[in-house]
């Protein structure tokens, strides 16, 4: 295995979003091109309630799918097709808005601490006007691969022969989250399908890539040089492997909406106005 080079290590951008969620943007528009088929990933956290309380009212989307996986706290999520489910710790939800959903996301507890990622992921100009589709994915149903030294649980893609609930043909997602149980530090290499663009995201404890350490909340983009991800591990340490294979298409995008063209995302902007959306 040639492990990849570290491309870039990007500082998430402090941010707000819904009725005032205080978040950490981590992909950011600027890097929709270079790691298509992501278009953003913001980390939520805080243990001061008014930092998330007013949570994300009714709000619509189209064009591609949205993966929430809370590390903390609870989060109920209604929508416009008639979806409801509640999200607890550990577990995860993926939504396909396809030709349009408006759902809500809000908190469900007034203090303690809340965190968790949210992950959008494009989808090909042939399924943006899919049907909608929602799946909850509980904390005890989330696949993981398990040694005395890691804890991975895939959320998507394959680990070590532990296949994760989703998968999708056109983009081929992986996503993984890591823990290191070892009391000692530790090595971890694992191949990532060439031609993928990928990204690390460590969330606790020290991680290093080509003898860099990762700052917390920041976005390592690995560079398309090799077939594998090398890192040293601290114990105790947490962290996220983000891979997918890039669509090569157009991006186009106005608020909540992603299509592929300026005449789309007018389309979807009336949809919504007009009630027409979902």
């Amino acid at each position: 295995m040639k492990a990849r080079r570290l491309e870039a290590l990007v500082a998430g951008e402090k941010t707000s979003d819904g009725a005032g969620v205080k978040l950490t943007r981590l992909l950011t528009h600027h890097w929709q091109q270079r790691l298509d088929p992501f278009l953003m990933l913001d980390f939520f956290g805080s243990d001061k309630g008014q930092d998330y309380i007013g949570g994300f009212p009714n709000h619509p989307h189209r064009g591609f799918e949205t993966i929430t996986y809370m590390l903390a706290g609870r989060m109920r999520h209604n929508d416009s097709v008639g979806n409801v489910g509640m999200l607890h710790p550990g577990a995860v939800q993926w939504m396909t808005a396809g030709r349009g959903v408006i759902h809500s996301e809000m908190p469900e507890q007034e203090d303690g601490l809340m965190n968790g990622f949210q992950l959008w992921l494009n989808l090909p100009s042939r399924d943006k006007m899919c049907e909608p589709w929602y799946l909850d994915i509980p904390n005890d149903a989330l696949p993981e691969w398990r040694s005395d030294a890691l804890c991975v649980r895939v959320i998507a893609g394959e680990f070590e022969g532990v296949q994760g609930r989703v998968v999708r043909e056109a983009t081929q997602p992986i996503y993984w989250d890591v823990h290191c149980l070892s009391n000692q530090p530790l090595s971890f290499e694992r191949a990532l399908p060439v031609g993928h663009n990928a990204f690390v995201v460590v969330y606790e404890g020290e991680v290093q890539l080509d003898g860099k350490r990762l700052p917390l909340h920041h976005m390592a983009v690995l560079a398309n040089d090799g077939d594998g991800v090398a890192l040293q591990l601290e114990p105790g340490c947490r962290f996220i492997v983000v891979a997918g294979r890039p669509l090569k298409e157009p991006i186009a995008q106005y608020g909540p909406f992603v299509m592929n063209t300026r005449d789309e995302l007018m389309q979807a902007v009336h949809d919504y106005q007009s009630g027409r959306l979902a």
